[in-house]
């Protein structure tokens, strides 16, 4: 049997996903994308989800990008498919109810890039390379680099990134806001556990709503947006969560989510 492309570790309803193909420095094949739109499936259909933590494998990369090797004779027709898949793949993604969350280890690069721009935040080692140097190869980002990172970072930056094909490291990465906080690389580790019981301490429709009240107000206008947040915060009036939760706060003891 062939080695899983795609690692998956459950720890309490926070999965961790790790792409595995190390000796490729982890780059997107249709491979990957394959069983990472399978396993993201599995995990849309799971109620007690409480996050989505994803890296690479090695010490080297998350993922240093799309594989070029694969795409290299690709037709403007396969290029088309080969990218739609991407889209797919990273959108199902960035629509998990659910905060995810990019562990950058190494290169971030390409589709690496466009893979951590579609989670919720981003943490990133202190050796981490970030980039959009798909201009070097002749072609733009395709698998959604040129509307999420103006999203993220501003249309200036992005398009000096996109334009430009240079690599940032981490510390300009935090400046621009591609990611939230940089870290030694041997402390990711020990920041995926507080996380995890972060996430596993707070109620999880909570998050949810939470999540949900962002993504969705973001693309609405403020009052819209503000209705949303009215609907949801009383919402979570209507089940036993808010009642653990705030009983709890009340009699000075942790919640039972």
């Amino acid at each position: 049997m062939s080695e899983k492309l795609i690692d998956v570790v459950d720890n309490a309803g926070v999965v961790r996903l790790t792409i595995n193909r190390p000796k490729a420095l982890n780059a997107l094949n249709s491979a990957v994308l394959t069983e990472l739109e399978s396993v993201l499936t599995d995990l849309e259909q799971r109620s007690n989800l409480r996050a989505v933590l994803i890296t690479g494998a090695g010490e080297k990369a998350f993922v240093a990008g799309a594989d070029i090797t694969e795409m290299r004779e690709k037709t403007p027709e396969e290029a088309r498919a080969f990218a739609t898949q991407a889209l797919r793949t990273i959108k199902r993604l960035e629509t998990l109810p659910v905060p995810v969350v990019a562990l950058v280890n190494g290169f971030c690069l390409g589709g690496g890039c466009e893979l951590a721009l579609a989670c919720d935040w981003a943490v990133a080692s202190d050796n981490a390379i970030f980039g959009q140097p798909e201009v070097l190869l002749g072609v733009i980002p395709g698998f959604g680099g040129t509307q999420r990172l103006p999203r993220r970072v501003g249309p200036a930056m992005a398009i000096d990134l996109v334009t430009t094909g240079r690599k940032i490291d981490a510390q300009e990465a935090l400046r621009i806001g591609l990611v939230n906080r940089v870290m030694p690389q041997a402390e990711l580790d020990a920041y995926a556990e507080e996380l995890t019981k972060q996430l596993v301490g707070n109620g999880p429709q909570a998050v949810r709503a939470s999540k949900l009240a962002v993504h969705d107000g973001m693309d609405q206008d403020l009052d819209s947006a503000l209705a949303l947040e009215t609907a949801l915060f009383a919402f979570c009036f209507a089940g036993e969560e808010q009642k653990e939760g705030m009983s709890a706060f009340v009699e000075k003891r942790k919640p039972n989510f």
